[in-house]
């Protein structure tokens, strides 16, 4: 693609190493929680105030009483074989335009995680093969998420013999509104409580008991919003899918949660029966450790890992309820209970 000799324009910056997958646990074990998930549903689920706050001029501009599309098994067919590196999110929508004429436009978004030498160029190939598929005009928008102030890409391009290319995206920069925390917490924009979220998830992860108070702070101020209770429970379960707590602590926020529903009689989040449902499985298991009650064991296990671990447990669940060794399945409730990773269990299972 590149043409022999030409030197592009774009921005200066070391090689980026070859990205690696974000662990589930720190080092010492503590829960780091999800960035990628979260934004990419987020962005399908509430396009609309993403933009509103962070592309204000983009959300003037659609026409929102018409639903938006996803085109991101388009987006995947149009990536093959190219280039493009690790994102932490992109999504592609067709959205309506206010301006009356009976067209569409695409909307491509790219959530960048870190700093890259070769962003800007990757944000041309997406442009212009979305155009080459669609032959509509494409807006291309990078949320750039790194640490690095002086890093804002907008332009990729080259000239040679006269002949040359000028493409140009927009950017958001997170760290602009990461600094005014205060902001964030009195924007009345839901997102607004997603963009903290992420900034402290980021800056909590080997501080479970930080995170375990700023996850309270950024949910108990999504009922201070004057939210529907859809869009509460939605945000809800993204901030929570993000900021991951230790069992401990994550007993500590629900009941935080629950005190802030009866507050405001606002049960949205369901958390006094999650919070039920957690308190009896500890009982449960504390049960069946004392009493090897092995059936009664063995279910609570099956159910405490996948509450601990979501999807990425449930391959554990077949093993587990095929169990019959009392000893073992009191040695991986007692991993359990001490945080041993899914991999830890994964080895007393098998």
């Amino acid at each position: 693609m590149r043409a022999a000799g030409v030197r592009p324009r774009v921005d200066s910056a070391p090689r980026r190493p070859r990205a690696q997958t974000v662990p589930a646990l720190t080092s010492r074990g503590h829960p780091r929680g999800e960035l990628d998930g979260p934004w990419k549903e987020a962005l399908g689920l509430f396009l609309s105030d993403f933009l509103a706050l962070l592309q204000p001029r983009i959300h003037e501009a659609v026409d929102w009483s018409r639903p938006y599309e996803s085109l991101d098994t388009e987006l995947q067919q149009l990536s093959r074989g190219a280039r493009v590196g690790r994102r932490l999110a992109d999504r592609l929508f067709r959205v309506w335009r206010r301006d009356g004429e009976e067209t569409w436009i695409l909307v491509h978004i790219e959530v960048q995680a870190r700093k890259e030498c070769d962003f800007a160029e990757r944000m041309f190939v997406y442009g212009y093969r979305i155009f080459d598929h669609f032959r509509r005009p494409a807006v291309s928008l990078a949320v750039l998420c790194d640490k690095d102030p002086a890093w804002r890409p907008d332009t990729f391009g080259y000239t040679i013999w006269g002949s040359s290319v000028d493409f140009r995206f927009l950017t958001v920069k997170l760290l602009d509104h990461w600094s005014d925390v205060a902001a964030l917490e009195s924007n009345p924009n839901p997102f607004a409580a997603f963009v903290l979220a992420h900034r402290k998830a980021i800056e909590t992860r080997r501080c479970p008991e930080v995170r375990g108070k700023w996850k309270l702070r950024v949910v108990e101020g999504l009922y201070d919003r004057g939210l529907k209770s859809g869009q509460v429970r939605g945000f809800f379960r993204l901030i929570d899918w993000m900021m991951q707590l230790p069992e401990e602590l994550e007993r500590e926020f629900l009941v935080g949660i629950r005190r802030v529903e009866k507050e405001r009689c606002m049960p949205y989040v369901m958390s006094a029966e999650r919070l039920a449902r957690q308190e009896g499985l500890e009982k449960g298991l504390e049960e069946g450790l004392e009493q090897g009650r092995e059936e009664g064991l063995r279910e609570g296990l099956a159910i405490a890992v996948e509450l601990r671990f979501g999807a990425s447990g449930r391959r554990l669940l077949l093993q587990i309820r095929a169990l019959h060794d009392v000893k073992k399945l009191r040695a991986v409730a007692r991993a359990l209970k001490s945080g041993k990773t899914l991999e830890d269990l994964e080895r007393l299972v098998g």
